[in-house]
């Protein structure tokens, strides 16, 4: 139960240190979020319960073929909050464009051969 506490803070503590530093530097926030922390996290903590160094191989692979993906959150948000939509309107749509976009990524991935 300690070490899912210690999970648990130390990424919490990752994200508000994001935000934190976002509202002083856009360019240090974005630099932060993008070093992927949840990503590393993610394959850290694996590791460290499974010791299986497959699953954390096969968790990297799911990870790389759904960065694609989720790039077009990155550039549908500012393009619909310029468009002069709401944020949460933004947000939303923004939302729904990357989850069709990961559904049509699976499913091109499938075709090819690509098993997630």
């Amino acid at each position: 139960m300690t070490q899912y506490v210690v999970k648990v803070l130390i990424t919490a503590a990752l994200i508000v240190a994001v935000s934190e530093v976002s509202k002083r530097s856009m360019f240090l926030g974005g630099l932060l979020a993008s070093l992927l922390l949840v990503s590393f996290l993610a394959l850290l903590w694996l590791y460290l319960d499974t010791k299986d160094t497959g699953k954390v191989a096969a968790l990297s692979t799911s990870i790389f073929w759904m960065v694609l993906p989720s790039l077009v959150f990155f550039l549908a948000l500012p393009a619909l909050m310029k468009m002069k939509f709401s944020f949460a309107l933004s947000f939303g749509l923004a939302t729904t464009l990357i989850l069709a976009s990961y559904g049509a990524t699976v499913v091109i991935l499938k075709k090819c051969g690509v098993n997630l």
